[in-house]
């Protein structure tokens, strides 16, 4: 049996509404959904961070990263440096470089804030292993907080 085609007015304007009213939300989806230009723009200016990119006396600069989350959109860029030997604290040379650039302990929480691109952005520093600590920063363009 052959499907017929419809003439009636009525059927071709709901059908054309049904298929507008799924496919431009579709589109839109589609075409705006996760990381982008302007995530990149602001990892550029998260790594030009100097908390990233100097290196504390006994400490050696190691791989960088940058990643965008593609739901959220938050973005974070960051740096494992090498120390030789077997500092007692390695984490305290970054921790106080991150203070001399302006970054500031948030209460409560083992991360730092600063203003960076006219964004709050959020600093961690982790040991990431034997002798390793990395330096991240993290922040989105809607201002939520990280830590």
């Amino acid at each position: 049996m052959a499907i017929r085609p419809t003439r009636n007015p009525l059927t071709i304007l709901v059908v054309t509404a049904a298929l507008l009213l799924l496919a431009v939300p579709a589109g839109y989806f589609v075409l705006t959904y996760g990381c982008g230009d302007r995530e990149d723009r602001l990892a550029a200016a998260l790594a030009g961070d100097p908390a990233l990119n100097a290196a504390p006396d006994g400490a050696r600069k190691g791989e960088s990263y940058r990643e965008c989350d593609e739901d959220d959109l938050f973005v974070s860029v960051g740096t494992e440096f090498a120390h030789e030997g077997s500092p007692k604290d390695p984490l305290a040379p970054h921790l106080g470089a991150a203070r001399a650039e302006g970054w500031r302990p948030v209460a409560g929480f083992d991360c730092y804030s600063k203003r960076l691109d006219g964004r709050t952005a959020y600093l961690t520093v982790d040991a990431a292993g034997a002798g390793r600590v990395e330096v991240s920063i993290t922040a989105n363009h809607e201002g939520d907080e990280w830590c």
